[in-house]
């Protein structure tokens, strides 16, 4: 797997608790062990969040090919936390979220007005969700001021394999602007805390494609998205090839039954600056 995380503040804190020479190893050693013990207990609740046996069987199909715990795992989910699923469809994530932050974290399960236009069944599922689970929270708002109407700080907000969809719109719906998306972006930014994470997860396009081939085969240039939620003040974080796949051609669209649930996806982590 490829990671590339930016750690400039935690290897400072390091240098400044820096121990004296001859008690460098056992500290190291010592600190190794914390960290992975801290690791493997703050996964926990995202493995029984994945596996949680009131899961629909419609949705654990589907485990296979989006590695949620991996996902969760690389976005720092912990127990407390309050999340937003933007564009949350039916609620996949929505629902392994409420597991995973537990009673005392909250999911906003927000769905845009032209996705409940044009698929009424998804605000559905996410209120049916809602009424059963008291962490969740539904929200229809338009793509421009997708968290207008939240007002406490978020911990992290996801975007999964929705980002494209915010750069075409079939024939009667009004397609998103890039000025929306702007708006959007920033709408993010502001309900984050500092040092709050914003997990963007799309199909790949052919590089250089820009958001030519949303509308075609539902990808997206990566280098496309990351210039824009750049631009709303954000930086980039972490990266990952989790959901990566070589033999994917970026050239088809992703409901071709060869390539569909295994597409080439990025994985990106961007965080509102401390």
């Amino acid at each position: 797997m490829r990671l590339l995380v930016l750690s400039t503040t935690l290897l400072a804190l390091a240098a400044c608790s820096a121990p004296p020479a001859e008690d460098a190893m056992d500290s190291d050693i010592e600190a190794d062990d914390m960290a992975m013990a801290a690791q493997t207990q703050s996964n926990d609740h995202i493995s029984a969040a994945v596996n949680d046996p009131s899961r629909p069987e419609s949705e654990t199909a589907r485990d296979a090919g989006r590695h949620p715990a991996d996902v969760l795992t690389f976005a720092g989910v912990q127990p407390g936390w309050r999340v937003a699923e933007l564009g949350a469809g039916s609620g996949y994530y929505s629902r392994i979220l409420s597991s995973a932050v537990g009673a005392d974290g909250e999911v906003i399960s927000e769905n845009m007005d032209w996705l409940i236009q044009r698929f009424p069944s998804t605000d559905e599922a996410i209120s049916s969700l809602a009424s059963e689970r008291s962490n969740v929270t539904r929200l229809v708002t338009p793509t421009a001021s997708v968290l207008e109407g939240y007002e406490n700080e978020l911990d992290a907000a996801f975007m999964m394999l929705i980002y494209h969809d915010q750069t075409w719109q079939p024939e009667g719906i009004p397609t998103p602007t890039a000025e929306d998306r702007a708006a959007m972006n920033r709408s993010i930014y502001d309900a984050l805390r500092p040092g709050g994470v914003f997990l963007v997860v799309d199909h790949r396009a052919e590089d250089g494609t820009g958001d030519s081939m949303a509308g075609v085969h539902h990808r997206i240039d990566e280098a496309f998205v990351r210039e824009e939620v750049l631009a709303a003040g954000f930086e980039l974080v972490a990266e990952s090839d989790l959901l990566a796949n070589p033999d994917d051609s970026r050239t088809t669209s992703v409901f071709d039954p060869s390539i569909r649930g295994n597409t080439d996806r990025f994985v990106l982590l961007f965080r509102k600056p401390l």
